[in-house]
């Protein structure tokens, strides 16, 4: 009599001390495995496919004597489906990530098996569907919430989809074969936002910004005066606690769990920074690993980038400032780039945690009007170009 067990998923077929067999998948890697007894013995062998239905319908042939467990053993590997590849970069790899990217890995996921197909092979993908998807993306028809999407979104569905090809192309099973002989989608570029919004706070908006910080939280306050004086990212700014801080030697350490790019770094900080740590301090008394910018309900746990982006959107409607999309804590990261453009990039890339000057180039800088006008008065002032 066949039965599948509880718990632990396995099923098993003929009767106990005859022709008992049992299938069930490899705690590790998924496989399914068959296991029997022979003169005492209990064996067991690989069947070299994920495949649950096939793994019963071959327990059932064994059990009644239609096929041989060493023949099972001697199947051909079913080809790797998007389900099987989900699955097993979902359980190996994206655990290893922040919440928020295994939040996107499973968003993602999803979407691509509504989209093309949880049985569809991996290496059928070709280019048509690169672009049959990118067409739905663009027209809101692939993700879930029906509403179109900008480049840069798509470009980071793609990017997903491509490391989990390039890792199956790396990766073997436990018979030593790789999960996947080549990235059927290699060399395939995904868009490029056209014009990306990139907005810079000004000097005028941080000025009202600040004004009326301390009548949103003692909290924020500090938050924005760090953001400003250190460029640094608000998700690393609120995750601060009192051992990164040495205040006397004007310095933080920024740890790498809480760095975009990983890279754990220590900075000085300005006279300014100092005050409004000194201020954190005396409402925020704490040694050790407290929380600089404790969460209002939890002393002991560090606020959250949510609720600083919260209260940015109050303080600027206590400034007076018209909503403006893209404003917001990184439009600070950007300003401390583009104030200190004339920095040597390797110090600038120090001071704000980048990693490369080519990300500063690219996505921080933007020199305003008076300096552009400044520089074309000196290149004219210096005879360049004259006649």
């Amino acid at each position: 009599m066949a039965r599948a067990r509880r718990g632990r998923r396995s099923y098993s077929a003929g009767e106990w001390g005859r022709n008992r067999v049992r299938v069930f998948p490899d705690r590790r890697t998924g496989i399914m495995q068959v296991q029997w007894c022979e003169d005492g013995r209990r064996l067991t062998r690989s069947l070299k496919h994920r495949d649950w239905a096939l793994a019963k319908r071959q327990a059932d042939e064994i059990a009644a004597g239609l096929a041989e467990p060493a023949a099972a053993d001697d199947a051909e590997p079913e080809p790797l489906t998007l389900k099987t590849l989900f699955d097993i970069y979902g359980e190996e790899v994206t655990p290893t990530k922040g919440w928020k990217a295994r939040r996107s890995d499973r968003a993602a996921m999803k979407m691509f098996l509504r989209f093309f197909g949880k049985h569809r092979r991996a290496a059928t993908l070709s280019q048509r569907d690169w672009d049959r998807f990118i067409r739905a993306r663009f027209a809101g028809k692939a993700g879930g919430s029906g509403k179109p999407v900008r480049a840069r979104t798509i470009e980071r569905d793609l990017k997903l989809l491509l490391a989990m090809l390039n890792w199956a192309v790396r990766s073997r099973d436990e018979e030593g074969r790789l999960l996947l002989e080549s990235n059927p989608l290699r060399g395939l570029r995904p868009p490029k936002e056209k014009n990306p919004l990139r907005v810079t706070l000004t000097q005028a908006e941080y000025e009202a910004l600040l004004r009326v910080a301390g009548d949103v939280d003692w909290r924020f306050r500090v938050a924005l005066v760090l953001a400003h004086e250190t460029g640094h990212r608000i998700g690393a700014i609120c995750n601060l606690r009192w051992s990164d801080v040495d205040v006397s030697a004007k310095t933080i350490r920024w740890r790498a769990e809480h760095e975009k790019t990983g890279y754990e770094h220590r900075t000085p900080i300005t006279s300014m920074a100092r005050a409004v740590l000194v201020e954190a301090r005396r409402r925020n008394p704490g040694i050790g690993d407290a929380p600089v910018m404790p969460a209002p309900k939890d002393p002991s746990a560090c606020m959250s980038r949510w609720l600083a982006s919260g209260w940015w959107k109050k303080a600027e409607g206590l400034a007076g400032l018209e909503p403006r999309r893209g404003r917001g804590w990184h439009s600070l990261r950007r300003k401390f780039a583009s104030d200190l453009m004339d920095l040597p990039l390797k110090v600038l890339c120090e001071l704000g945690g980048w990693k490369t000057a080519q990300t500063v180039l690219q996505c921080y800088q933007k020199p305003d009007e008076d300096r552009l006008r400044r520089a074309l008065e000196e290149y004219r002032e210096a005879g360049f170009g004259s006649n």
